[in-house]
């Protein structure tokens, strides 16, 4: 191990510095009895740049499987060709209605202390991803969204508007390694807005791009495939639908299906500073799971209540011994 490692070992000692050591170790446990594992990415954690370190959890082999929401999907691809000319607001918290109002006209939007440029960023993929559904449209071929991003990326089209260094976006990792990747609510995200609009002006059909409940039957498909040995395990950053989506494919499995040989999830790790209240799922105990089918009694649960930028490059550098 090196620095961060041994930092890690030393001073995480207790609390919620304690429980990221045992998912960390508890991860590594699972890869190393040739157990699968999917990671869901919620929030913003593509423009949070977590790219530069998922990138190499993908590149050694350290992930098996992704669900992401839309915007983490198209995020790190902006990043990837709009870096430069993002703009950082530390004092995201003081703005008034007004300074707000100026980042839109400005064309740019903001996730907390940090603005999209709508141009340079939406603008450069938008040309490109038009270009991979219009050719799959005429064909007649459906896809899935993140097949038409993986074909923009291979296709070197964005080649000409990197500004980061290509090995720090995940998305260019996933594409090399034909990454399966579940995005669940697609639809709620730019590119997902962009292509509604083609439909509405009757440019493409909507049958052009594979739906969310084909994202599940994949889903069902690649865990059958998986789970046997040591099993899939479930690492969880943050809450939402690029959780609550594919974690319900074993009950759907199991229950609606009645495939009673289908395995619960082996290991399960969340990262949340939702806190743990009534009525809240990103906020509910790991145990919860249990009533809901998805988890065993006997599966290892970590649940680790802070925030995700913080928490989860260090549990992935402890992962690869950095």
């Amino acid at each position: 191990m090196t620095a961060i490692s041994n930092f890690i070992d030393k001073y995480f000692l207790h609390f919620n510095a304690a429980a990221l050591v045992d998912a960390a170790e508890g991860y590594k446990a699972h890869l190393a009895d040739n157990g699968k594992m999917m990671i869901t990415l919620a929030g913003a954690m593509s423009t949070a740049e977590m790219g530069k370190i998922l990138a190499e959890m993908i590149r050694q082999d350290k992930v098996d499987i992704i669900s992401c929401t839309g915007a983490n999907l198209e995020e790190d691809i902006m990043n990837l060709v709009a870096h430069t000319h993002y703009r950082r607001v530390p004092n995201y918290r003081d703005l008034t209605p007004q300074e707000e109002w100026d980042l839109l006209e400005q064309g740019l939007n903001r996730v907390t202390d940090t603005c999209i440029p709508e141009e340079e960023a939406f603008r450069r993929i938008q040309s490109k991803i038009y270009k991979q559904w219009k050719a799959a449209d005429d064909s007649g071929e459906r896809y899935f969204p993140h097949e038409y991003m993986y074909k923009m990326l291979l296709s070197g089209d964005l080649e000409e508007y990197y500004e980061i260094d290509p090995k720090d976006s995940w998305m260019l990792a996933a594409a090399e390694k034909n990454l399966p990747i579940i995005v669940p609510g697609w639809e709620d995200s730019t590119m997902g807005n962009i292509f509604a609009s083609y439909c509405i002006k009757g440019e493409l059909k909507t049958s052009t791009m594979k739906s969310g409940i084909e994202y599940m039957i994949t889903l069902s498909e690649w865990y059958r495939a998986n789970s046997s040995g040591k099993g899939v395990g479930f690492f969880q950053i943050g809450g939402g639908i690029a959780g609550d989506f594919p974690i319900c494919v074993v009950p759907m499995m199991y229950q609606d299906l009645e495939w009673t040989d289908v395995p619960f999830w082996s290991y399960f790790c969340q990262i949340s500073d939702s806190t743990t209240s009534y009525g809240s799922y990103s906020g509910a105990v790991p145990n919860e799971k249990i009533t809901w089918g998805k988890l065993d009694i006997n599966t290892p649960k970590f649940i680790i209540e802070s925030d995700a930028t913080i928490v989860a490059p260090l549990i992935f550098a402890k992962i690869l011994g950095w």
